[in-house]
Order: structure tokens, then C-alpha cells, then sequence
């Protein structure tokens, strides 16, 4: 599970860090068409994704050959050991696959040297995706991935002890001062009312619930230093100072769902992957997903998600698009959440998606309202930088902080 948190907030740094060095063709050769897209099917695609483990890896292979066998162009999946690490030495070296797997950090530098093919207008169900998540994909005004799945923050409750401390559903908390409260209620002295890492990608919400963040909705200026999101991160300094909250590593565990799922903490704010790992490593612990409470500026969280990246140097780009369109098409994607959870990035499967999952239904509510990290060239490094500060929150100053992250995302949006 850690492994997934690593390559949504921190992995992006040595990612970026290659991409200067890969620079794509212009994608067009012999076999293009008047509408400028390559179509030479005779050698077939590839497909290189990062798999969670095998029962990803075998829905996807699945799903592709099923595309095979209706198209009758041969499609072949590979499974990266490092993704970025290959991705980028695939762009070097002038051999990408036609279609992949694109996390929103790597956009940026990809799509600026022209490794990525700008898709997103031949898409038929474009219309079909939650609008910020084509804009997670979205680079100077061209869309360059179809969102592939997507995830969540939402309250992750332990319903023993949230019973234990006297507590009911009347009592779920929907603002701040509710969270607090509920907080210091479930604290004993064997566990803290709530746990969360200390980083970005969860301190962020308070931030967007205050009306804040760090880049505005289209992320083209630096908002970090707003009064809102000021308030937003006094608010987790708060919390911090009761006592009753503590980062994850505080508790000596490697993120939310350890601190949760090890019983050292009674809520946690987390992602729909919290599921997996509850059930492979904590399978007594029953739990309860609600949204997060409102701050002054209503609800707010954070989504985490991934494209399919299609290759400018692909032959057959047309037949990369169309492969993307059935594998973001609503039977396949349906099939992969049954078979390795993932939650869909289209708005057409959001009710169907809860029908079937009722329980982690907050999880999909909370697209109507999330944010993400910024992608913006260089964005990597400043998160890094945030997150190392928000370490020491505590015993620091919440406006010291975010001054000095203003300052470094004006300097990369210049």
C-alpha cells in the first residue's frame, strides 16, 4: 500500500528529473493521415502499465486482447518493475510504448519536449469524465490522457471504538469544530481520535475546505500564501496542538491506513486504497467511510489519479486512441473495479459504481468537489519541499510555511 502513496505524492521528483533529457518526434511518418494521426497497424501496440500485482495485471491483459480480437490489431502488454524509470528510458531512446500508464507529475515535462500525443479532442466519451480530471491532464490548453481510474480522501472511521467512546451516527462529524470534538472523544490512552500523514497530499484538504490551496482551479497562480489557505493549515496546527491528532509517523507507522488499521489511531483520512489494505493486513477491523467535515468555505478534498498516456512516435496512433476508448469504455471499467478496485473517472459510471459498492459510496461523492496536486514543470520539487516543512508544523508556523511555497510556485509558473 505505501508503494501507491509513494508514487502519488512523492516519486515525481526523480521522474521530473529525467525528463529533460527525453525528447519525442514529431509523431508523423509515412502511414499519417489527413487528420494527422498515424495508422500503421502492421507491427501492433504496446502497452506498458505499473501494476499493483497480478490480479491488475491479468484484467488489464484481458481487456486488451479482448480489444485485439474485435479490432484485429495485435496489442501487447508489458508490465514495468519501475514505470517511470522505463517510460522515460523508452522516450530516450526513441522506442516508447504506443500506450501507457501517465501520472499527472509526469505531464508537464512530457508534454512540453513532445513525447505525448494530444488526444484528448479525437476521444468520443471526453464528455463522459469528471471535468477536474481532464484537467489534471491538461497541459496549455491540450488534453494529453483520457483519466484512466481515480481516488479520494474521505474519514475513515473505526466503528468499535467510535461505539466504545458513546458515539452515534448523529454524532459524524460535518464541520471543523465537529471533528475536533469527535477527536478528543475517541482519544484513550491506547490510541489518538485521529491520524494522518503529515504531507501535502492529506494536509491539502483543510486547505481547499478553507477555500485555498496552492495553485488556483487552472493553475496558473500561486495561492499558497491566501488567507484561506493559511487558515486551512492553522486549522491542522490546531488539531496537532490538542494532542488528540498526530501525524501517522508519530505513531511509528508508515501512513493512515497503518496507523489506522494497527488500532493506534480511531479515524484516519485516506483513500479508496485503504480498502485493500484494511482487508489484507487488518481483517478484524471494522471501519466506516463518510466524507470530511466541511470548513468555512463548504467540502473540499483531494483526487489522486492516472491517464493513458499515447505516445507522439506511436505508428498507430489511431488504433492507440481507439484501444484507450474501449479500456475507459463503462463494461471495462466495471470489470476493473471488481477485479482490483479502482473507482471510475467517469461521471456515466458513478451511480452504478456505488450501487455496487454502497459502502464506499463518499469516495465517488467526493469528485463533485476534489483537487489535486499541481503538475505544473517543477511542481515535484516544491511539493517536497512543503511536505518537509509541514513535518514540523507543530512547534512551526503555519504562514512561514506557505509564504515560502508562494514563493516557489511563483517561480516554476513564471
Amino acid at each position: 500500500m505505501r508503494s501507491k502513496l509513494t508514487v502519488m505524492t512523492a516519486a515525481s521528483v526523480a521522474v521530473l528529473a529525467l525528463l529533460a533529457g527525453c525528447g519525442g518526434g514529431s509523431g508523423f511518418d509515412d502511414s499519417a493521415k489527413s487528420d494527422g494521426l498515424t495508422s500503421d497497424s502492421s507491427k501492433g501496440l504496446t502497452v506498458l502499465i505499473g501494476s499493483s500485482g497480478g490480479t491488475e495485471t491479468e484484467a488489464v491483459k484481458k481487456a486488451v486482447a479482448a480489444w485485439s480480437k474485435k479490432s484485429g490489431t495485435k496489442a501487447t502488454v508489458q508490465v514495468a518493475n519501475d514505470m517511470a524509470q522505463q517510460l522515460s528510458q523508452g522516450f530516450a531512446g526513441g522506442d516508447p510504448a504506443d500506450v501507457f500508464y501517465l501520472a499527472p507529475e509526469q505531464l508537464a515535462g512530457y508534454a512540453s519536449n513532445g513525447s505525448l500525443l494530444a488526444y484528448g479532442d479525437e476521444l468520443k466519451n471526453k464528455s463522459d469524465f469528471y471535468d477536474n480530471l481532464l484537467q489534471t491532464f491538461t497541459y496549455d490548453g491540450k488534453l494529453y490522457a483520457a483519466p484512466k481510474d481515480v481516488s479520494t480522501l474521505q474519514l475513515v472511521i473505526n466503528t468499535d471504538m467510535w461505539s466504545a467512546a458513546g458515539l452515534t451516527d448523529a454524532d459524524i462529524p460535518t464541520t471543523w469544530d465537529q471533528l475536533a470534538d469527535v477527536a478528543k472523544k475517541l482519544t484513550t490512552a491506547d490510541h489518538v481520535g485521529l491520524a494522518f500523514n503529515g504531507e501535502y497530499a492529506r494536509v491539502g484538504v483543510f486547505l481547499k475546505q478553507a477555500g485555498g490551496g496552492l495553485v488556483s482551479d487552472d493553475g496558473t497562480k500561486a495561492i499558497a500564501s491566501s488567507d484561506a489557505s493559511v487558515k486551512g493549515l492553522e486549522e491542522v496546527k490546531t488539531l496537532l496542538d490538542s494532542d488528540t491528532v498526530k501525524y501517522a509517523s508519530d505513531l511509528g507507522a508508515g501512513w493512515g491506513g497503518e496507523a489506522f488499521g494497527s488500532k493506534k489511531a480511531a479515524m484516519t483520512i485516506e483513500g479508496n486504497w485503504i480498502t485493500g489494505g484494511l482487508s489484507a493486513d487488518y481483517p478484524d477491523v471494522k471501519y466506516k467511510v463518510v466524507e470530511l467535515p466541511e470548513g468555512p468555505a463548504g467540502k473540499g478534498t483531494m483526487h489522486f489519479t492516472n491517464g493513458w498516456g499515447i505516445a507522439a512516435d506511436s505508428k498507430d496512433q489511431k488504433g492507440a486512441i481507439d484501444l484507450v476508448e474501449y479500456l475507459t469504455s463503462d463494461d471495462v471499467v466495471m470489470d476493473f473495479a471488481k477485479a482490483f478496485g479502482i473507482m471510475p473517472a467517469t461521471k456515466t459510471l458513478a451511480d452504478k459504481w456505488k450501487s455496487e459498492f454502497p459502502d464506499l459510496s463518499a469516495f465517488m461523492d467526493g469528485l463533485n468537489y476534489s483537487v489535486t496536486v499541481p503538475t505544473a514543470k517543477g511542481a515535484a520539487d516544491v511539493i517536497t519541499d512543503l511536505n518537509a516543512q509541514l513535518e514540523g508544523l507543530k512547534t512551526g508556523d503555519a504562514k512561514t510555511i506557505l509564504d515560502k511555497t508562494q514563493t516557489n510556485i511563483e517561480a516554476i509558473l513564471k
